[in-house]
């Protein structure tokens, strides 16, 4: 059992060392712009949309028509991210740059026909959006705020010492079933068997502050698995319109026993989540898709819980406790619309946009944390598929999260103000087999 249980934490980390790219999204905190070639070419409006199997990560109920096809992706992932700290007239004002800034993102999924009522199918994709590393340092010795585990060393940016940085990549396995209840409206639904690796690193100065001082920082890679469940609706209302509804309750993980005093609970579920969609086509060579998605991450106590939780009150609510500090995340909505053109009858052109407001605040309870953690206000993404032939075909995207600095006054040193200025370049190319 224990050769058995190695073997799957060995596989389940190889997968998601191809994952680790970081992965982000308009006001979506870790959430991915979208699954999939399509999604990824019209920006993620495609709760209303078919075309390919990924219907387990956006809405099962699509997947009765998807038809029998296998469909298997890799993304070029480029963030980009600045920190800085002015105001504090001391060695701790300076600036760092992530280093992690070129990764490639696997994903794939399957789906097949059982008959005319019945399909089944499973995909494979990931989370991210936490992987920074920050390496710079005040450059001067004994400015750390941990000397017991850190000597003499100088900070870096949160006062601990070392490089600093976060690394949480969320691998989701969802088989689906999905049933056409009539020719035009169908129902689905999929487990989202998930699996977590997180590694953190730079945050000695938080351990005195926590339950489990030595469960905080600089503890290797971790991993926890856990379980979801979404459901899905998609229906041809008509030759010109579409609809589809979508809910994936939360995914509740399993503790990270080598940071179970970092987080609050220690654990990092995936937040619940609904996404409803229309798909119009005006014209017969034309397709106008509209979506709009919540996304309920204070729930999550690790995400909504406020930064100052425990720095303003160390006894009562530990980090690491249920109460401890957070991202101070609160729910989030977006907007995305998609547009397909079918040029020829071998070639589509797509493109999309969507916006949201930052799940996080630009206040003091709620800015230093985040500094590891950007979220985008906008996106925007293009691309094409191309018919290779009647049973394969080439799909390529490029995607874009608009620079926006974020910014506010520190938690970590009051007086002080800091910022951060994201912005993300992808590239996409994927091959789809009509079985």
């Amino acid at each position: 059992m224990a050769t058995q249980r190695g073997l799957l934490a060995g596989t389940i980390a190889l997968m998601l060392t191809g994952l680790n790219g970081g992965l982000a999204n308009a006001a979506g905190g870790y959430f991915a712009m979208g699954y999939g070639p399509i999604a990824r070419q019209m920006g993620g409006a495609t709760t209303a949309v078919t075309g390919d199997a990924f219907a387990g990560a956006s809405n099962p109920g699509k997947l009765a028509f998807a038809g029998d096809r296998l469909d298997l992706g890799m993304e070029l992932f480029m963030p980009s991210r600045r920190i800085e700290r002015t105001g504090s007239d001391s060695p701790y004002d300076f600036h760092s740059v992530s280093r992690n800034s070129l990764f490639l993102i696997p994903e794939g999924a399957y789906s097949h026909q059982i008959n005319d009522r019945f399909a089944w199918g499973i995909a494979v994709y990931g989370n991210g959006g936490l992987n920074t590393e920050y390496n710079d340092t005040t450059g001067v010795p004994g400015t750390n705020g941990n000397p017991a585990a850190c000597g003499a060393a100088p900070a870096n940016f949160l006062l601990g010492c070392g490089k600093l940085g976060f690394d949480l990549t969320q691998l989701v396995v969802a088989p689906t079933v999905s049933w056409r209840i009539n020719p035009q409206h169908s129902i689905g639904i999929s487990p989202l068997i998930t699996a977590q690796r997180f590694k953190a690193y730079g945050l000695q100065a938080f351990a005195p502050l926590s339950e489990h001082p030595d469960r905080v920082s600089n503890q290797g890679y971790d991993l926890a698995f856990g379980l979801g469940l979404r459901i899905g609706w998609y229906a041809e209302l008509a030759p010109w319109l579409s609809a589809g509804a979508a809910y994936a309750t939360r995914t509740y993980m399993q503790e990270f026993d080598k940071y179970k005093g970092l987080f609050a609970e220690g654990t990092f579920d995936i937040p619940e989540n609904l996404s409803v969609g229309l798909a119009v086509r005006p014209a017969a060579d034309w397709l106008v898709s509209l979506d709009v998605q919540r996304i309920n991450f204070a729930s999550v106590n690790a995400l909504g819980n406020g930064v100052l939780n425990t720095l303003a009150d160390p006894l009562g609510k530990p980090l690491g406790s249920s109460d401890g500090s957070g991202f101070n995340w609160r729910d989030a909505t977006t907007y995305r619309i998609g547009l397909a053109y079918t040029w020829s009858p071998s070639l589509t052109l797509r493109a999309g946009y969507g916006y949201g407001e930052r799940p996080n605040d630009n206040d003091i309870n709620s800015v230093s944390f985040n500094m590891l953690t950007p979220n985008q206000l906008r996106q925007a993404s293009a691309g094409f598929t191309w018919q290779l032939s009647d049973r394969h075909e080439l799909h390529g995207s490029v995607g874009h999260y608009f620079e926006k600095t974020y910014r506010g006054p520190s938690a970590a040193l009051p007086g002080a103000s800091e910022k951060i200025r994201p912005h993300v370049e992808m590239v996409m190319l994927g091959w789809s087999w009509r079985l």
